[in-house]
């Protein structure tokens, strides 16, 4: 495997976590996959489309989203949003998320200050 593409393969398993994350936070309101898409580009985190809709029908098979089919500018589009049971969930996952962060800040630090 090239360097440049074991790079890109772990920066991608970093990311695949963190997606599901975002995609749960950012469904507060109705989306349908492109504006989601948008929505989470102008946050600052660029996902594929080979990404998002997989993750989407996964997070929707096990309840943490809900999603309906509809016509909107002429385009069958579907339409998800978190669940009950997606938003009950959520803010744990923010509470794991932000130990995580933190327990890396201090390693990051720690490891500097052996430097």
């Amino acid at each position: 495997m090239a360097n440049s593409e074991l790079h890109e393969n772990v920066i991608l398993e970093l990311r695949r976590g963190v997606i599901v994350l975002a995609v749960l936070s950012q469904l507060d309101e109705e989306q349908y996959g492109y504006s989601l898409l948008k929505r989470l580009a102008e946050q600052g985190l660029e996902v594929d489309q080979g990404t998002l809709y997989p993750l989407l029908r996964r997070l929707e098979a096990q309840g943490l989203l809900e999603s309906d089919w509809r016509i909107a500018e002429g385009r069958p589009r579907r339409y998800y949003r978190i669940s009950p049971a997606g938003r009950a969930m959520l803010p744990a996952l923010k509470s794991e998320w932000q130990n995580i962060v933190q327990a890396m800040e201090r390693m990051f630090k720690a490891q500097t200050e052996d430097i």
